[in-house]
């Protein structure tokens, strides 16, 4: 990766990529240099951990940071004790402090069930977050990157969605506080970025699914599979027409790391699967896999504000990233996810309180 200015460059005046099509033409720097001081935030969670795991294997010096508020610290026990590692209980709504390099943004509450359940802060952890992280990467010149979401595209008029496209969000719903909050994050990434020349990337991570997941998360995949084992019914909201595009967690890290390790763009960039399947088919797929006999499908109401296609057009990761595209099939990736969930100790972790995650915006209106 070109530099990504740590304290003792500190006077050095680095030249930042560009956005969108002013960049140059793609030059990919396999890894990192040798050695990098990394800081993950939202370290404990789905993605993080796996990427912090694939850091310190690569000999970077990481500090995961995490306030275990969705997620919790046995998630990175393998990585405890190791001398490249450290884990640091904090939360992102209030300043940090350390010499690094690189900072990889991935702390905000991310399914519906826990982003709901206390949406101010999930507004906070997104723009207070996102304003603290920045600040840091200015003081030490550290390169950063927001992982940003494909919510700030709400429920898309357009099909597949590409980087241009500015979004159809309600901006007073029942999920604006991640929705809104993401897009205000990367608004902040880019006005950091013009006024004082920080060296910020940002990524638009589409679905995402794989070992790690945690079981009660409630989004579609760990529902369904969580459902599938116990035999449970399925439940699907609205008729199942509605798509989604499933990322297997090991392309997606690909993707983040070849977007943090180049110098040709800073985004935004939409990594995720294009396969694009409806939530039934999803449904019918995890219960053959999984062969249950006792499931049935069963149809609730859709939520006013639960987006109708999910598609991502992948044309400048492909281009930017090096070809980056993902290679895991979606059934290759269910059997490995179905394989993890089947051997969780489900008494190590809680079922989600309260939340608003499958009632639409109109009903809590008139609540």
């Amino acid at each position: 990766m070109a530099d990504a200015g740590s304290t003792a460059d500190a006077g050095t005046k680095r030249k930042s990529a560009t956005p969108g099509d002013e960049c140059r033409s793609p030059k990919i720097v396999k890894s990192m240099e040798s050695y990098k001081r990394v800081l993950v935030t939202g370290g404990c969670g789905f993605i993080g951990n796996h990427l912090c795991r694939r850091l310190v294997a690569e000999g970077h010096d990481v500090i995961c940071l995490d306030n275990y508020f969705t997620s919790q610290r046995s998630n990175v026990a393998d990585l405890i004790g190791k001398p490249n590692f450290e884990m640091v209980r904090h939360d992102v709504t209030e300043p940090f402090h350390a010499e690094v390099d690189v900072i990889y943004n991935m702390a905000c509450p991310a399914s519906p069930v826990h982003y709901q359940y206390n949406p101010i802060k999930t507004a906070k952890t997104s723009f207070m977050g996102a304003l603290n992280m920045l600040g840091l990467a200015k003081r030490v010149r550290a390169r950063i990157l927001q992982a940003s979401t494909s919510e700030v595209y709400g429920d898309p008029a357009v099909s597949p969605q590409t980087e241009e496209y500015w979004g159809n969000v309600n901006c007073r719903g029942v999920r604006s506080c991640y929705d809104e909050g993401k897009r205000v994050a990367e608004t902040l990434f880019f006005d950091y970025h013009r006024q004082n020349g920080v060296d910020v990337r940002v990524a638009r991570i589409f679905n995402t699914y794989g070992p790690g997941m945690h079981p009660y998360d409630g989004r579609v995949v760990s529902n369904f599979i969580m459902q599938a084992l116990g035999g449970e019914d399925i439940t699907i909201y609205g008729d199942g027409s509605q798509t989604r595009s499933f990322c297997y967690v090991d392309d997606l890290l690909e993707g983040l790391m070849r977007l943090m390790n180049q110098d040709d763009t800073i985004g935004p960039i939409n990594l995720g699967n294009p396969g694009e399947f409806t939530i039934k088919e999803l449904a019918e797929t995890i219960v053959r896999l999984v062969g249950t006999t006792g499931s049935k499908v069963v149809h609730l109401d859709l939520p006013a504000d639960d987006p109708k296609q999910r598609k991502p057009d992948i044309t400048k990761a492909q281009r930017y990233l090096g070809g980056w595209t993902p290679n895991v099939q979606l059934e290759e990736g269910l059997r490995k996810t179905i394989a993890y969930f089947a051997s969780l100790d489900l008494t190590r972790y809680k079922k989600p309180t309260r939340h608003t995650a499958h009632k639409n915006t109109e009903a809590e209106k008139t609540a």
